[in-house]
């Protein structure tokens, strides 16, 4: 008789994004066990405890518990939501050196389990720290993945949904680069439905191409106006986390926007950056080289070299690169 395929994920960190990504992934019922991992043992184990009081409640119910990083030897996915936050006034990357030490003792910890699933970072600096995982755990490139511009993207297609009246299921655009300050549209590809954007601007005189602007830095500083009003982002970057979760559990090809190693791709190396990617049961499958404009290939390259300038105290082959 042959055994039924367990898909178990690990969650280490159970602060605002990790509780969100446990509660969306129960509702959703994508995985069928989820391990609860936190320094902080006893809010792990009372999330625990209260994700399980509404198990009665799920479609699908997800075997939920607490567990150590002795547990995550077979485990499929290990999702880290762990490090410090991003206080007001504070960027992404104002927050590497203090979760670069602690991404290094928590890698360390799983990988001595014997994990040998697939990493997805959502801590911020997402790109930095995504890079850091794969050089801390020595695991293949495809196999460890990061949040990246998954969540910009959604909020650009929400936007430009909202802008043009459609849902914004029915918009295609990426937001890539870093998942921050230095990220950028990709109007050159986006369409509704079909149609350019930039057409969509040309045939109606009650569109225009500063309203876009406007779009995209409402995009680009969306974290800033969340935290300044309730102290932390977490239901959308947990929706996010989750459907990553499902494209690689469900082995699907999805397309996503995720923090992905490029190596020659748009002309970069040694970098973790936002661009769309298949996603599936081995991680990333492939990176899609989108056909950039001019102005886009800039934007695209200044923002691999801000990441590179962060990682480069931290890893010879960045400082490398850079010289």
């Amino acid at each position: 008789m042959t055994q039924e395929k367990v898909n178990r994920v690990a969650l280490v960190g159970t602060g605002f994004v990790g509780a969100s990504y446990a509660f969306a992934l129960m509702n959703q019922g994508i995985a069928n066990e989820l391990i609860m991992i936190d320094l902080n043992e006893e809010k792990a184990m009372g999330d625990v405890m209260d994700l399980n009081h509404g198990k009665v409640f799920a479609t699908n119910p997800t075997n939920i518990r607490f567990g150590n990083y002795e547990d995550c030897k077979n485990v499929d996915l290990i999702v880290i939501c762990a490090g410090a936050n991003q206080k007001p006034g504070e960027t992404r990357l104002d927050l590497v050196q203090k979760n670069l030490a602690i991404f290094k003792e928590i890698v360390d910890n799983v990988m001595a389990s014997g994990f040998n699933g697939i990493f997805l970072v959502a801590t911020n600096p997402v790109d930095i720290l995504t890079y850091a995982t794969w050089k801390f755990s020595g695991l293949s490139k495809e196999r460890v993945i990061g949040s990246g511009t998954i969540l910009d993207t959604a909020r650009f297609r929400f936007l430009l949904g909202d802008y043009f009246k459609v849902a914004p299921t029915n918009v295609h655009a990426y937001i890539i680069g870093e998942h921050g300050d230095s990220e950028l549209p990709v109007y050159s590809s986006a369409d509704v439905g079909g149609i350019p954007v930039m057409k969509l601007i040309e045939r109606h005189e009650k569109y225009k191409k500063e309203d876009l602007d406007d779009i995209f830095v409402n995009v680009r500083d969306a974290a800033y106006h969340i935290i300044q009003r309730k102290g932390a982002t977490y239901y959308g970057i947990a929706m996010g986390l989750v459907r990553i979760t499902k494209a690689i559990l469900h082995n699907e090809n999805s397309i996503l926007t995720v923090s992905a190693h490029l190596d020659g791709q748009y002309e970069e190396n040694h970098v973790y950056t936002g661009v769309p990617a298949v996603i599936n049961r081995n991680g990333i499958r492939e990176i899609l080289e989108l056909d950039l404009d001019e102005e886009e290939k800039k934007k695209f390259h200044h923002s691999a070299r801000v990441l590179k300038e962060i990682l480069a105290p931290h890893f010879e082959e960045v400082a490398k690169d850079l010289k």
